[in-house]
């Protein structure tokens, strides 16, 4: 068991993404509503000029983190009460510290062209609370935009659409294999087939779900960026060896 550590771990993982994704969340709302004039994202319409596609494109970083923060947040539930991690499940060290740079950098590849910009407006807006400013301070004034609505296309509907249907699938799948592992301990039983949901259809529909979600974000990202391609490249290679064969 050299350079293993305890399959728990995985919880290590989803806590780090909570408070990562919420984070740039946070910074990355609060660019966008102080410098794209609201937050009325949730409709059909979006502007076409140059500086407003910029602006459009921070409100769909807003929208892509939201669907992920819900992504992990299930995570970390699912570790804590659904999936009963065995005492003596070890995974290697590579692949802990794999786990670890894959969740920081998924939800950092959703906001990656603003995210730097988010957080110097975040601290420039410290320093002027700090400095008790009773004015804005003209730099503020100057990126502030107009009323325009920032609001999603079919892209975002459809993407969420399709990372909503993964998310849902992959809850059922891990409480299948959670309800498993507690009636393996029960009867003390080497191996039990799940049954159920997609388990009816492939060898391995948590992993089917979770490249669902990826590409879910992928359309809802307008499918234009690179860095979201290759996100969805590395969980689809990640989750190959896994067996994905149908039945």
């Amino acid at each position: 068991q050299k350079w293993t550590v305890p399959q728990r771990f995985f919880l290590h993982f989803y806590w780090f993404g909570v408070a990562w994704t919420s984070f740039l969340l946070v910074i990355t709302w609060n660019y966008a509503s102080k410098t794209g004039g609201g937050s009325r994202l949730f409709s059909w319409h979006k502007s076409h000029s140059g500086t407003a596609k910029h602006r459009y494109k921070v409100w769909v970083s807003v929208f892509l983190l939201l669907l992920m923060e819900t992504h992990v947040l299930r995570r970390l539930y699912e570790t804590i009460y659904v999936l009963n991690y065995s005492p003596s499940a070890r995974m290697h060290i590579l692949g802990y510290l794999t786990g670890l740079f894959f969740y920081a950098a998924a939800p950092l590849s959703l906001c990656h062209f603003c995210a730097f910009k988010a957080l110097n407006f975040a601290v420039d807006e410290v320093v002027v609370e700090l400095n008790a400013k009773t004015q804005q301070d003209p730099s503020f004034a100057a990126i502030g935009g107009d009323n325009t609505d920032w609001k999603l296309g079919w892209c975002q509907w459809t993407g969420a659409a399709l990372f909503a249907w993964g998310w849902v699938h992959q809850l059922r799948c891990h409480k299948i294999l959670g309800s498993l592992r507690r009636r393996d301990r029960e009867q003390r039983e080497e191996y039990a087939i799940p049954r159920g949901d997609w388990f009816e259809l492939v060898s391995s529909p948590h992993y089917t779900a979770e490249m669902l979600i990826y590409a879910g974000l992928l359309i809802a990202s307008g499918a234009t960026d690179y860095i979201m391609w290759l996100l969805l490249l590395f969980v689809v290679s990640w989750a190959s060896p896994w067996k994905l064969v149908w039945f």
